[in-house]
């Protein structure tokens, strides 16, 4: 069977000549987290895990008790650390990444070659066997003519699926973050109408009293009563919305309703002495965001496949054929022998029809779109990270200017509505007015200072990726509607 042999090494020939690309960072089971878990640590100095079996989920889910464990109220470090190594969107993200690594394992391996045999001649009896063994051994030479682009086309998809995968890890942290504050900011409103309520709530004692001595009109009991049960809508409002929004919260945590055993604070975090300074911040969103690092490793993956429609325009399919015929033959004393004999083809695709002109259009188009998503990504990037810091400095501001003049203010006025109350020169009605309007001022004060967190953890999304133009633009613009509410 030398022809046999012959063929196989014919048809090897461009196999060994093709090479052999390492395959070992695709294929273990953790590929490219390193560089993900890299990312999301410099950016957010958390930790994040990628749970691929039963095991590491029993580790983390000891894990995330055990933090929770360690103090019921949290915090809204805690609750990102939590939700980095417990979402399971995050870790259906994570498989993503395997997908990719597996299709960039498998594009370092080589194609199979295809092997057909047939046999002919059964039911000569003076031969007792098959009398002709026909055999080809297939491969596909443009293939491993374009291996090598194949391989760097993967491995760029390979490093797109690591960066997007950083960003939707970022992306979870700014959205819990978000969450918190939001959360804490609700129950901070719960806290101060139910101070009010209190207020409203003596306000109308002291009327129906009244209304029974027949110092003060049923249309003015009227007034207070309506009050205090308008209040009482407000506050189940508010309740509500802060019920809401820790739900919220936990989903993004994920956790199980039975394990929802946390509390979050009853108040954000006092305003800081100073304003970070960023000012070069549009530098560094350019150096670190990382989704602007994704639309250039898809101009790259781009550009090398249109190198790869240019090399492969004229000729889309070329198979080498090494083929073999043995046949065995009787002579005249007897004895049997065989015969052999090899041959070879090669397959291709003549372009009469089809020159690639349209498939060399479609590659020019796709490389432009590419480019131009490039250039939008970078103006995007600097605008968000200016507006970003803007927001940042503007509610900071805002909240500042509430703390210490509209709060100060209605307080001084409510100190000398009680003075004046207390020498006879004011009545009830007037000082719980003035409490009133104090808890609405502070209400104002509470929605400012969440206004001004929110922007805060707007920042690091800015410069690192995984924030949104729709987050910050709700950012700015979240008080519009409600820093008009509370007690009326």
């Amino acid at each position: 069977m030398n022809a046999i042999k012959r063929a196989v090494v014919l048809t090897a020939i461009p196999l060994v000549l093709a090479g052999c690309v390492s395959s070992a960072e695709y294929a273990r089971k953790e590929a490219g987290f390193s560089t993900v878990s890299a990312k999301v640590g410099g950016a957010t100095a958390k930790q994040t895990v990628w749970v691929q079996n039963q095991q590491q989920a029993q580790a983390t889910s000891a894990h995330v008790k055990t933090i929770l464990s360690r103090s019921k109220v949290l915090d809204a470090d805690t609750a990102v650390q939590v939700s980095l190594i417990n979402n399971k969107g995050l870790q259906a993200a994570y498989a993503d990444l395997g997908d990719s690594a597996a299709d960039a394992w498998q594009s370092t391996m080589l194609l199979n070659p295809t092997v057909s045999i047939g046999f002919s001649g059964i039911g000569a009896p003076e031969l007792e066997a098959f009398r002709t063994i026909e055999g080809a051994i297939t491969t596909n030479l443009l293939a491993l003519m374009t291996r090598k682009r194949d391989i760097e086309i993967a491995d760029t998809r390979f490093r797109q699926a690591q960066l997007n995968a950083a960003v939707r890890t970022l992306q979870l942290a700014a959205e819990t973050r978000r969450a918190w504050i939001n959360a804490v900011a609700a129950w901070e409103n719960v806290g101060q109408l139910q101070r009010a309520q209190a207020a409203a709530d003596a306000a109308s004692e002291l009327a129906e009293k009244l209304g029974e001595t027949g110092a003060m009109t049923k249309g003015g009991q009227a007034r207070e009563h309506v009050f205090v049960a308008e209040l009482a809508g407000e506050t189940a409002k508010a309740r509500l919305t802060a019920r809401l929004a820790k739900e919220e919260l936990t989903r993004l945590m994920g956790l199980w309703g039975t394990d929802v055993d946390f509390q979050v604070p009853n108040s954000l975090p006092a305003l800081p002495r100073s304003l970070a300074k960023r000012d070069a911040i549009e530098a560094e969103a350019l150096r670190n965001r990382i989704d602007l690092q994704v639309a250039r490793l898809e101009l790259e993956a781009t550009a090398r496949s249109y190198g790869l429609t240019e090399a492969t325009r004229y000729v889309t399919d070329l198979e080498v054929l090494a083929g073999f015929e043995a046949e065995r033959e009787v002579e005249e004393d007897g004895k049997k022998k065989w015969e052999t004999t090899a041959a070879g083809e090669l397959e291709f695709a003549i372009p009469i029809f089809d020159t690639g002109k349209a498939r060399m259009r479609k590659a020019e188009l796709g490389y432009m779109r590419a480019a131009n998503q490039l250039a939008e990504k970078a103006v995007n990037v600097r605008s968000e990270a200016r507006s970003a810091y803007e927001a940042y400095r503007a509610n900071y501001d805002i909240a500042r200017h509430y703390r210490n003049n509209v709060v100060p203010l209605r307080t001084k006025v409510e100190e000398e509505s009680l003075l004046t109350y207390n020498g006879m020169i004011t009545n009830t009605f007037e000082l719980l007015t003035d409490t009133r309007d104090k808890i609405n001022s502070i209400l104002l004060s509470v929605n400012a200072k969440r206004d001004f967190w929110l922007a805060d953890a707007n920042l690091a999304p800015a410069v690192y990726g995984g924030g949104s133009s729709a987050a910050a633009a709700e950012t700015e613009v979240a008080s519009a509607s409600e820093s008009g509410g509370g007690a009326h």
